[in-house]
């Protein structure tokens, strides 16, 4: 049945999912809960926020049959987020199977790096061979303030592990926040002359409806700037599977930089992904509050080929650009962690 669906849709599309502007959408992010073991604070809202009952939330059969359909569709690069997705039972079993889906090129990881450090053997034995890893600050008290939790031990302990793991690329993404972890934007940029890391700068995306004073965001020419103290950074060419970061490089550094400026400079012209979140919704863009409602069509019978016609639909509604600016505040309702990053 579903080989059938996607020799159809090979016919009608040309293997792959392209949208009205032409972009092809072959990367998926797939968030498999919106459960955290941190409540950072540009993430979660301040007090009481719901969670999804389980019966809500996407199961492992689901999220794997909608992957399948997508690799149909062109995907070819998935990463797997949260909320935290190390936090999910049978985690480990899921990306096993994930693995053996022989048309994905790319697969890999997003987590807080809480439990990363016990549970590192297990990723790398499910076939994940690139991880990111989320931290906002190397001062231990800091990080407890941002992350509303003191792990930074065991964070950066998996961290080390992962590089004697052979991990290749470990990604660190830095939320850059004014008055908060500016102060750090150097000792983050050193650590790519110290190890391989790829440490990538992060703007601030205003998302949900509680989120942070934009008198906070700090945008990547001014980061930039400050890190250039440390040395001239020289451009770096782009891979088949890069995301969306600008990547750059100082002289001699086993690591590289990177910026992630979704504000200051859109990638949207560029954009070649597509998110399914913990509640089986289908977003085209993260900066955007228009999704599609593929759980209940999943869960009340329909076909693979019926599945694949509502996501090329959708597609095709992909906005061109997203409609933020410097400075402003969101208007996209769901909070990060409801979506997945």
């Amino acid at each position: 049945m579903m080989q059938d669906a996607c020799r159809n849709r090979y016919e009608l599309h040309e293997n792959e999912l392209i949208d009205r502007f032409n972009r092809r959408l072959n990367y998926l992010r797939v968030s498999i809960t919106d459960r955290c073991n941190l409540r950072c604070n540009y993430c979660t809202p301040a007090g009481f926020f719901p969670k999804l009952p389980h019966k809500e939330i996407l199961s492992y059969e689901e999220i794997l049959r909608l992957v399948r359909l997508l690799v149909c569709a062109g995907v070819s690069k998935v990463r797997i987020t949260g909320g935290e997705p190390l936090v999910r039972k049978g985690v480990y079993e899921f990306l096993s199977e994930l693995h053996r889906i022989e048309a994905l090129s790319d697969i890999s990881l997003t987590t807080n790096g809480v439990l990363l450090k016990e549970n590192i053997r297990r990723i790398k034995s499910a076939g994940i061979n690139r991880i990111n890893v989320s931290l906002d600050s190397l001062n231990r008290e800091k990080y407890g303030k941002i992350a509303g939790a003191d792990r930074f031990d065991e964070v950066w302990e998996g961290i080390q592990l992962s590089l004697l793991m052979g991990f290749d690329p470990v990604k660190i993404n830095m939320v850059a926040i004014k008055g908060v972890n500016d102060d750090e934007l150097i000792d983050f940029a050193r650590l790519s002359l110290i190890y391989p890391f790829h440490v990538r700068f992060i703007e601030y995306m205003p998302i949900g409806t509680q989120c942070m004073s934009m008198e906070r965001q700090m945008l990547a020419p001014e980061i930039k700037q400050k890190i250039e103290e440390i040395g001239s950074l020289h451009p770096i060419s782009r891979g088949a599977n890069d995301g969306p970061a600008e990547r750059f490089r100082f002289d001699g550094a086993p690591g590289e930089i990177g910026f992630i400026r979704p504000i200051s400079r859109h990638f949207c012209p560029d954009c070649n992904r597509l998110r399914l979140t913990a509640s089986g919704q289908l977003r085209l863009c993260l900066l955007s509050n228009l999704q599609f409602d593929l759980k209940t069509p999943i869960r009340t019978g329909a076909s693979d080929s019926e599945l694949l016609n509502m996501i090329f639909s959708a597609a095709d509604r992909k906005p061109l650009e997203h409609e933020l600016v410097c400075r402003e505040k969101s208007t996209v309702l769901d909070p990060m962690y409801a979506i997945g990053g």
